[in-house]
């Protein structure tokens, strides 16, 4: 088995809000990985005196161990339980019903000798490479099915300079936009508070003869796919594959620090936190 992680923060001088795991039981079968990538608050009060850092520690450290722990939990229900118990850490000081309240896009896979089991929630990805080299991206796509007029306000502020009041206006708009789809019916879903949003999740299981490899990457790592087009999902996972994950984020720094303004490839935040987990089974 070969397990390779990186992640990198995006900014330096701010903790990195990404969670990245991997455990491997002491009998040497089987295995689980999770990766969160936590949502930046706005600077106004959110209602939880909490950072983003600590709520994906607790939720990751806890979804860790009840995947690998309880294995006769389905993974949605190993979500739920790991929401309800970070939770239950701040709800006596913290307004947990706060539309910002700490969240965070799941990952979370499970294997073994007979079967390969995942959960994606928003954003971040899941890919899974066939022993004939066949990459399948498992990916929940309900934040690029947005109203088509939620999704121009964004596009017209990321066209807009940084920097500029101009954009920081549009911005805000777009925001307001979007928060009132968050965690609601036609929008999309983040792990936050509610265990019910387990159950909204993208879920499957895939034999485990059929699995050679796994990915998994937060929206900062996919930029490479997603946002600066340098290759195809099964060209990431290749590079994966031969140079590993830190060599995947060093091409999305470079690709980042080529257009340091946006211009060429808008997106909201010049750089982001990324992280990308690659396990060979």
């Amino acid at each position: 088995m070969r397990l390779d992680l990186a992640t990198v923060p995006g900014d330096p001088q701010r903790p990195n809000e990404d969670y990245a795991s991997i455990a491997l039981p002491a009998s040497g079968q089987g295995g689980a990985l999770v990766l969160l990538d936590g949502v930046t608050p706005p600077p106004d009060p959110y209602g939880c005196s909490h950072s983003v850092p600590w709520f994906t520690a607790r939720l990751g450290g806890a979804l860790l161990e009840l995947s690998g722990s309880r294995r006769d939990m389905p993974l949605a229900d190993c979500l739920a339980a790991a929401i309800t118990r970070t939770a239950d850490a701040h709800r006596d000081t913290c307004d947990l019903s706060h539309v910002r309240t700490p969240q965070a896009t799941v990952v979370v896979v499970r294997w073994d000798a007979d079967r390969v089991e995942h959960l994606v929630l928003s954003d971040s990805s899941l890919l899974i490479e066939a022993p004939d080299g066949t990459v399948t991206p498992v990916l929940d796509s309900r934040l690029d099915e947005l109203p088509h007029s939620v999704r121009a306000l964004g596009a017209a502020a990321r066209a807009l300079p940084h920097g500029s009041a101009e954009r920081r206006a549009a911005g805000a708009e777009y925001g307001r936009a979007v928060e009132a789809l968050r965690n609601a019916e036609g929008g999309f879903f983040t792990a936050a508070a509610d265990p019910d949003v387990a159950r909204r999740a993208v879920t499957g299981t895939t034999p485990r003869t059929t699995v050679r490899a796994l990915a998994a990457l937060s929206d900062g790592a996919t930029r490479w796919v997603e946002i600066f087009r340098e290759g195809d999902w099964t060209e990431s996972f290749a590079l994966l594959r031969k140079e590993g994950t830190q060599a995947l984020l060093d091409r999305v720094r470079a690709a980042e620090d080529a257009d340091p303004d946006g211009v060429t490839f808008p997106r909201g935040k010049l750089h982001d936190d990324a992280t990308a987990i690659y396990a060979e089974l």
